[in-house]
């Protein structure tokens, strides 16, 4: 099976593309391929248009939290909100986000998913720091539009599937909180790339086979990279493969998935309430 590791950007460039490493699963041994460094959204596009069978674990926010949904009157279904946020432009969307936080109180003004509250994640709301407000909106419209399955939000080709990955879970498991990326140069440690290379070390050793059932194969240069997308877009991909491992309709998401937020794939939260 083809597994795709996919780190995401809100904003594509040479200097920081899109990350998507291929890998192949046979059985229980994931084994990682080629890197793909795509520069634009259009190349993007063209990825989710490739032939299946495939299975993609993306690192950005599927949804959006029912009580942000509810709160500021859009649909309450998953493909209707997104065509609503896709149409209000990216200023536009900006600008909805932020008017919603203004004069509410603080603690109140924005909202996580339950999958992001069990992870340790931030509110897909968020437009500044790490962006995956942004991330959202340029990528959930895009999944929408190229008809592949999403899991827990769209039935599409039963061949491209779609689910949603958080390295840093993962990550987590793996290292403990431990920094292990930073894209300033100047910012840049020797104890972060130590900790990259004990977080590759962890992830071909057994922690990842204990808890995600696989035997990863990956090697050293992954760890090269101080932003560690490379890095990150192998934990995707591992992620991705737990989740083809635990099969359709649900592919690890709990029967319960909030059909408007999506769900985080990772066995950590396939029952509500396990973290």
């Amino acid at each position: 099976m083809q597994i795709l590791g996919i780190d995401f950007t809100s904003r594509p460039r040479r200097a920081k593309p899109i990350t998507a490493l291929q890998c192949t699963l046979q059985g229980d041994h994931l084994a990682a391929g080629p890197l793909h460094h795509l520069e634009s959204f259009e190349a993007f596009e063209a990825l989710l248009d490739l032939p299946g069978p495939w299975i993609a674990g993306l690192d950005f926010p599927f949804g959006q939290a029912r009580r942000f949904i509810r709160n500021i009157g859009w649909p309450e279904q998953w493909a209707d909100y997104v065509s609503l946020a896709q149409g209000l432009g990216r200023a536009g969307f900006r600008s909805a986000l932020d008017d919603y936080r203004s004069g509410r109180p603080a603690g109140d003004r924005e909202h996580r998913r339950q999958s992001d509250a069990l992870a340790g994640a931030i509110s897909p709301q968020k437009l500044y720091g790490v962006p995956v407000g942004l991330m959202f909106f340029e990528g959930a419209p895009r999944l929408l539009a190229s008809g592949v399955t999403v899991a827990g939000l769209q039935r599409g080709d039963p061949g491209r599937i779609a689910v949603e990955a958080y390295p840093g879970l993962l990550a987590r498991h793996c290292i403990g909180r431990r920094s292990y990326k930073q894209d300033t140069r100047s910012k840049q440690t020797a104890a972060q790339a130590q900790a990259r290379g004990d977080l590759l070390h962890a992830v071909r050793g057994a922690a990842v086979r204990d808890r995600y059932g696989l035997r990863v194969s990956a090697p050293d240069t992954l760890a090269d990279d101080p932003g560690a997308d490379t890095l990150d877009a192998l934990l995707c991909a591992i992620q991705a493969a737990w989740a083809w491992r635990q099969g359709p309709p649900q592919f690890g998401l709990p029967a319960s998935t909030d059909t408007l937020e999506g769900w985080i794939a990772d066995p950590g939260l396939a029952q509500p309430g396990q973290g």
